[in-house]
């Protein structure tokens, strides 16, 4: 399969958007309607909302019937029986020789890993190479895939190979700027955004899924995003933390509203450690269930609590019916990754994933 012919550039970005946006708003919004990079509002909350999508629509059976992945069929076998259990796949960037014992306390008890943007640092291992190392593992791999940091013909470059490498999906997203993370001297390039890069994975036979965030202004037109972005190619909605049971199947409700089929993957949190619940604190619109940290830090066993805090959320989630499947993810302290790896693999098969 050639990689996706060459297409114009996206028309109708919005003036003012730092990552030269056609169909935002990203979910770096603020709660006061603030972007992300600079304390004035978000240029995209004056547009009619949601943009539309220019392309062609892609239709999800047909979608689904291209994959070319063993592990991406798989995931859609799975899909059709019971929702879905993801889990995030913590180490240390740049550090190889530590995937293997992440990859130990994981295998068996997640349906797929998401290695996704690191939370602060910015310099990684480019998607293909990790992929290389998490795939050799035996682990069905979900791979986060930003536009910040090339063009699209380097893009391209990276889903061919992410397709010849076989993972089972790729996590599309438009990513964090570089002035929010350790690198603000590095320039953002932004050529391609979530929306564009999804119908060229697709193109090359690759599941994909994108992100949302819920609880990000303008709350009442992310259902209509989401369909629009299902439209352009995605098949998953992974969603940023949206709050309690209720509020998560709500905008679910909205997403089915403005005619979303997609399932909804919400996140769900796993704190064991302060480093971990300064970390989500960093996510912009994450948005917790209520009391989640006040219980948390009031047990006398912080690691304990958060697993059960997680499992119970999990099944909330799950009893509503709503939801496609989750995704279990946080952080722990600089040198607990395979630790923590660890608890994610217990809320996981708690949570009814692995095969």
């Amino acid at each position: 399969m050639s990689p996706p012919a060459a297409a114009a550039r996206p028309t109708g970005r919005t003036a003012g958007c730092p990552k030269a946006m056609a169909y935002g708003p990203c979910g770096g919004v603020n709660g006061d309607g603030t972007c992300e990079i600079d304390p004035t509002p978000c240029v995209f909350l004056t547009r009619d909302l949601p943009i539309r999508w220019s392309g062609a629509a892609s239709a999800p059976s047909a979608a689904d019937d291209q994959v070319t992945t063993l592990a991406g069929r798989e995931i859609l076998d799975i899909a059709r029986r019971r929702p879905l259990v993801y889990t995030g796949f913590p180490v240390r960037a740049l550090r190889s020789d530590l995937i293997c014992a992440t990859a130990d306390a994981l295998l068996g008890s997640a349906d797929a890993v998401l290695s996704g943007d690191a939370g602060l640092s910015r310099t990684q291992f480019p998607p293909s190479y990790r992929a290389a190392l998490i795939t050799a593992t035996g682990l069905r791999l979900w791979m986060g895939f930003n536009a910040r940091d090339r063009n699209r013909t380097a893009l391209d470059r990276e889903l061919s190979s992410l397709r010849s490498l076989g993972v089972a999906g790729v996590h599309c997203v438009t990513g964090d700027h570089t002035q929010t993370g350790d690198r603000p001297d590095a320039r953002p390039v932004f050529d391609l955004e979530s929306t564009t890069m999804l119908p060229r994975a697709v193109e090359l036979g690759l599941l994909t899924s994108f992100a949302e965030s819920p609880a990000a202004p303008p709350i009442a037109e992310r259902g209509g995003r989401v369909a629009e972005k299902e439209r352009a190619g995605g098949r998953l909605c992974l969603t940023q933390y949206a709050g309690d049971a209720d509020e998560v199947a709500d905008f679910i409700a909205l997403c089915r509203a403005a005619g979303a089929s997609v399932p909804v993957l919400p996140g769900v949190p796993l704190v064991v450690d302060q480093n971990g619940a300064a970390l989500l604190a960093s996510f912009h619109a994450a948005k917790l269930p209520r009391g989640f940290v006040e219980r948390l830090f009031a047990a006398r066993d912080v690691r304990a609590e958060g697993i059960r805090l997680a499992i119970e959320y999990g099944r909330a989630l799950l009893e509503t019916g709503m939801v496609g499947g989750l995704v279990i993810a946080g952080g722990a302290r600089p040198g607990a990754e395979s630790e923590y790896a660890a608890d994610l693999a217990t809320v996981a098969r708690e949570l009814g994933g692995g095969s």
